[in-house]
């Protein structure tokens, strides 16, 4: 189990993510929401809401800060919670449903600050329609990412676990 626990450790997680998000890929399409999700089911509290956070801070260095990145950073704690609540309830269902929630948590959270906090639209009930309406694109790669990237998250980490636990020794004492 040692080695497991060496997959697991929270700085690779955020090497990987950080990494993902730094070379070119579809808009919306990255892994931090997976990782707040796994975190929260795989690691400790502490761990699990400073993981995705961390990992954004250091790619942000790289692509830049804007308006809407502390509601950006938001969506992604609140995923880390959710995440949490995994722990205890981990099972396809529960999962995708975890992801696509997290996914419109980001939607609407992002969406509403990126409307308020730019002069792209006006600052009435329509304009903020307009906004949401406009980010329909980006919402799909968003929950298709979520969903590619929970899938090997979670997938890929309990295909390992079922490797070590059925892997038996090739002699024994």
């Amino acid at each position: 189990m040692k080695k497991i626990n060496n997959l697991m450790n929270p700085f690779l997680i955020i090497f990987i993510g950080a990494s993902l998000r730094l070379i070119p890929h579809i808009p919306n399409f990255a892994p931090i929401t997976a990782m707040a999700l796994f975190g929260g089911a795989y690691l400790n509290k502490k761990y699990a809401l400073i993981v995705p956070i961390a990992a954004m801070v250091i790619s942000d260095i790289f692509l830049g800060f804007n308006a809407s990145t502390p509601m950006v950073y938001t969506s992604f704690f609140i995923s880390g919670l959710i995440g949490l609540w995994l722990k205890n309830h981990k099972n396809l269902h529960s999962v995708i449903s975890a992801t696509l929630f997290s996914s419109i948590i980001f939607f609407i959270l992002t969406n509403f600050n990126f409307w308020y906090a730019t002069a792209l639209y006006p600052k009435t009930f329509n304009g903020m329609i307009d906004a949401y309406v406009m980010a329909i694109p980006f919402f799909r790669n968003t929950v298709l990412g979520d969903l590619f990237y929970t899938g090997v998250f979670f997938g890929g980490y309990e295909l390992v676990l079922h490797f070590f636990k059925s892997k038996k020794p090739a002699y024994s004492k």
